[in-house]
């Protein structure tokens, strides 16, 4: 008759609840409360499920610092055109303006000068799309590669509508006043930055945000009341679509991830023995 051989320490493991006698180093430690149990049913490893709260779709000191510190400032020069001397603030204007003249005597004061404005107010509709879309890129992609998006898109676009009005004066098909041609705002900054987040939304929401806002800047265009200043629009958001390639690899991704991307890869510690 074959007698059955009771592994070494079932005696003990039959005594405690919720084992199986025959199998050793069954584990009957309970996790301590708020330790991590593992993925629950229905929610695959890695995977961690986030709610959009109401106030995320505005930017915050903490959150989106760039945007917030933008806007606070938009806000500012937005109350000054509104409320201050006339005088003064066509002056200013004047002398923000990205045109031929400012271009070719100061570049890089005039490039920046010009993106402390809201062309239309604070009730422009460029300001609640800058609100929304840029503080959605930021909690994406961090403020350092967000503003470099808002002024890659500024200085492209800037450049590409007034550098071909400097050559069409030269060539005598324009007026010497066109040198001087009124161009401020943060448009081509917000059209890149449209661009840009459209890349990194689903697919369902990717072509509809294309396709409602190049109607809107084609509409526009069409309208032919500024044609350079819409063509302008146009290039900030293939600009922004460009930069696609850039924003989807996220910088460190591939340094200490794990493979779900769920947060660091674990250190590896000593294999237990079977």
């Amino acid at each position: 008759m074959n007698q059955s051989v009771r592994p070494a320490g079932a005696a003990s493991d039959a005594k405690t609840p919720g084992t199986l006698n025959g199998i050793p180093r069954q584990s009957t430690r309970q996790p301590p409360a708020g330790e991590d149990r593992g993925p629950r049913a229905g929610h695959p490893a890695g995977t961690a499920t986030r709610r959009l709260r109401p106030w995320q779709l505005l930017p915050t000191p903490t959150g989106t610092p760039f945007t917030f510190g933008y806007a606070l400032v938009l806000a500012a020069t937005s109350l000054l055109a509104r409320y201050a001397d006339p005088d003064l603030v066509a002056s200013l204007l004047h002398g923000s303006s990205t045109d031929v003249a400012h271009l070719a005597q100061s570049p890089v004061l005039v490039l920046v000068a010009s993106a402390l404005w809201i062309a239309g107010g604070i009730t422009s509709p460029y300001a609640i799309v800058f609100l929304l879309v840029l503080t959605a890129l930021e909690r994406r992609i961090g403020g350092l590669r967000t503003a470099g998006v808002f002024l890659l898109g500024h200085v492209v676009a800037t450049l590409a509508t007034e550098v071909p009005v400097g050559f069409s004066v030269l060539a005598g098909h324009l007026p010497d006043t066109s040198l001087h041609r009124l161009d401020y705002g943060i448009s081509f900054g917000v059209a890149a930055s449209v661009g840009a987040l459209a890349g990194l939304l689903t697919p369902w929401l990717r072509w509809p945000v294309l396709v409602g806002f190049g109607g809107m800047l084609v509409d526009d265009l069409i309208a032919f009341t500024d044609p350079m200043t819409n063509w302008g629009h146009l290039l900030a958001l293939l600009v922004g679509v460009a930069t696609w390639p850039l924003l989807r690899h996220r910088p460190g991704a591939d340094r200490g991830a794990s493979p779900t991307g769920s947060g660091p890869r674990p250190a590896a510690g000593p294999r237990r023995a079977p």
